[in-house]
């Protein structure tokens, strides 16, 4: 049910072009995930996402096992039917937000609270940022929750590291992280076995999760460390599991130093699987990580820059309350086809945002992801016809360069 099929690789690049195949749907790589953190892309419907021509979308463990809770959304049916979407999902295991929510600050009844989180070999006990209330994940539970969510593509447990962690302890979470993966595909495999006996309740709805598999994918961790990084992507390859991912990058660290990490993770990772780095979504990223062999990519970024009223054009970012667009009649950029610039000028979305209007927010989302998912389509053809290196010199040139006063038309 899952296979990926390289159909082109580029020329001095490690970039490459391919199908992977999933229970509901193929997906073209290099491929960008939309992020829909509790079901629903933000200010979007299924509609939009299908005429940005999104290929899959991405929805948090974390968030929807605290609410509505996984038993509900396995009871109206699993993901895809709840949330009515064709399109195949990946639903992360919850890690990050586990930890990066460890130590925030929640809110509840006009009450304030500090969230908490404690590790230790065997999980992790945390309280919800919602309403202080104790929870434990286990690799187990992480797997059990992800098949009762029903996404096409799930994640193993595995611990982040903050960023400014020391060498021993980026290696102990690595160590955590190989040993829960093991216990994440052992509970994984006991799942899928009992899914294709048929054992369910006696309900209609959730015999529709029957018919689907899941594909497990890994994580590589290790931090800022070549050797950790060599070490965890070879555990994490040996496992052979459906694709790999790359995650505990993109947290604070410099682009050299991201790029590098990559690049002592891709010679170890199997190049017949997909290659996920995980929370990476920026335009110049994508690019360069396409360029050293990702194929998978999610974040926020495109739709969160949206709601603080930035977008992005050939030219870089900029920030739509600028004076300069008060009487500006063009569209966000020239030529662009996405529904947000063939209808609406910079002046009137700027106003939109000034008044905080809903539909500003709305027309962001739609520019900035259409921005991404066109380029990522752009990427793809350009691989195939061989022009991947000079349309990717050619793009960041443009995109990075600096002193600019105003943007251009």
């Amino acid at each position: 049910m899952f296979e990926f099929k390289i159909r082109k690789k580029a020329k001095n690049t490690l970039a490459r072009s391919g199908v992977f195949t999933t229970p509901h749907g193929e997906i073209k790589t290099p491929v960008f995930m939309p992020v829909g953190t509790k079901g629903s892309v933000k200010t979007l419907s299924n509609q939009d996402l299908k005429n940005l021509g999104a290929q899959i979308i991405l929805a948090n463990t974390y968030h929807l096992y605290l609410r509505p809770g996984e038993k509900t959304v396995k009871k109206m049916g699993g993901l895809h039917k709840w949330i009515n979407t064709p399109l195949p999902i990946l639903t992360d295991s919850g890690g990050f937000q586990v930890f990066s929510l460890g130590t925030e600050k929640g809110h509840s009844q006009n009450k304030e609270f500090k969230t908490t989180v404690k590790i230790d070999d065997n999980g992790v006990m945390f309280t919800s940022y919602l309403d202080g209330s104790k929870h434990y994940f286990t690799p187990e539970k992480a797997m059990q929750i992800q098949h009762d969510l029903g996404a096409d593509i799930i994640m193993a447990f595995d611990e982040c590291a903050p960023a400014n962690s020391s060498k021993e302890y980026f290696k102990s979470a690595m160590t955590k992280t190989h040993n829960w993966l093991i216990r994440c595909k052992k509970e994984h495999e006991r799942l899928e076995t009992i899914r294709r006996k048929g054992i369910y309740e006696d309900d209609e709805a959730l015999r529709v999760l029957q018919h689907f598999p899941q594909a497990l994918f890994g994580i590589v961790q290790g931090g800022l460390h070549k050797n950790l990084r060599k070490q965890s992507a070879q555990f994490v390859n040996a496992q052979n599991l459906p694709g790999n991912a790359i995650g505990g990058l993109s947290v604070g660290e410099s682009k050299k130093q991201m790029f590098k990490m990559i690049e002592v993770s891709i010679p170890h990772l199997d190049e017949n699987k997909p290659r996920y780095l995980m929370g990476v979504g920026t335009p110049e990223d994508l690019l360069e990580c396409v360029n050293r062999g990702i194929d998978m990519f999610d974040c926020v970024h495109p739709t969160r820059m949206s709601r603080h009223g930035s977008f992005w054009t050939q030219e870089g970012r900029f920030a739509i309350k600028n004076e300069i667009f008060k009487t500006d009649s063009k569209p966000l950029q020239k030529n662009c086809q996405c529904e947000c610039c063939k209808n609406y000028s910079r002046s009137y979305i700027r106003h939109l945002f000034i008044e905080n209007e809903i539909l500003g927010l709305r027309l962001l989302t739609i520019h900035n992801l259409h921005f991404l998912l066109n380029l990522m389509a752009q990427i793809r053809e350009k691989i195939e016809k061989g022009t991947f290196k000079k349309f990717k010199n050619d793009f960041l040139r443009r995109f990075t360069k600096s002193g600019r006063k105003k943007i251009r038309s």
